[in-house]
């Protein structure tokens, strides 16, 4: 893969948008832009590219315009050789292409890391965002054992290890976040080719040990959320979800007064992935709702 080409190995029917790129604080940050209409900014989280968001983004660019990005070190993008992957990092690029793209009237659609990453950026630039949907992610410190775990095993030297060598973020989280669904072996090759190598490995590495690590920075976040709590807000969420439960949704609708929520059931981690005809319905409702 050079800087800004777009890799043979991506299969223009499986992936059937024109591959833009941009150079972002000395990245290279591959990103889609398809359709017209009220602006949608998509963010992945870990391990993750925007090609989790396809079959969303394919339904929804006839009436929306559809963003979404890759992280530096993720999917086709290229980080600079002394980028650290850390969530603060990503934070400083989505604001940067936020800015480099003039955005405005954007509606954040935010997943797993996408939760704390794009809510930062929204907080760095209010007057840009005008609407919010979550989806299976957070915005604070957690708690949760499971999660302190899961940190530090997979954050830890053994986990990282695994990870840049064996791929076991992509091979294991993966096919355990989609419950109504099984990817294709041509959909998880796209996963796997975009990690291929230890070093491309380096980005979703990193970020589990930032689940506890990383508990400044998201006590920032969650510090930040009482200012954007009069945002309108769509909350998708997938029940059969083993990282996010019924506690963290309910946190998100006490924070977000404004806001609709649509239980996808069944669904897992990957909720947009797993159940993208429903995603994409619940972004047309709430929308041509929103203006009725």
């Amino acid at each position: 893969m050079t800087e800004t080409e777009r890799p043979a190995w991506v299969d223009d029917e499986l992936f059937p948008f024109q591959s833009r790129f941009v150079a972002i604080d000395g990245h290279t940050i591959h990103y889609i832009d398809e359709g017209s209409g009220p602006t949608l900014l998509f963010l992945h989280g870990n391990p993750t590219w925007s090609f989790v968001y396809r079959d969303v983004i394919d339904a929804l660019r006839d009436q929306f315009r559809c963003i979404a990005l890759d992280y530096p070190g993720f999917g086709l993008s290229s980080a600079r050789p002394d980028h650290r992957h850390l969530p603060e990092d990503h934070i400083q690029v989505v604001t940067s292409f936020v800015d480099a793209m003039a955005l405005s009237e954007v509606t954040l659609v935010a997943h797993d890391w996408g939760g704390p990453i794009g809510l930062a950026t929204v907080a760095q630039r209010p007057a840009v965002f005008e609407r919010l949907v979550l989806t299976n992610t957070w915005g604070w410190p957690t708690g949760d054992p499971k999660a302190h775990i899961a940190s530090h095993v997979m954050g830890g030297p053994l986990g990282r290890l695994l990870i840049r060598q064996f791929n076991v973020f992509v091979e294991a989280t993966i096919p355990l976040g989609h419950r109504l669904r099984k990817l294709t072996v041509e959909e998880m090759s796209h996963y796997r080719k975009a990690l291929a190598t230890p070093d491309r490995r380096n980005a979703s590495a990193v970020l589990p040990r930032c689940i506890t690590a990383s508990r400044a920075l998201l006590a920032d976040v969650e510090a930040s959320l009482s200012d954007l709590a009069s945002l309108p807000t769509l909350i998708i969420w997938g029940n059969a979800d083993v990282v996010f439960g019924d506690k963290d949704r309910r946190r998100w609708e006490q924070l977000f007064p404004d806001h609709h929520t649509v239980i996808v059931d069944g669904a897992g981690h990957f909720v947009q992935s797993d159940a993208p005809d429903r995603f994409a319905a619940a972004i047309r409702d709430w929308r041509g709702k929103d203006s009725s």
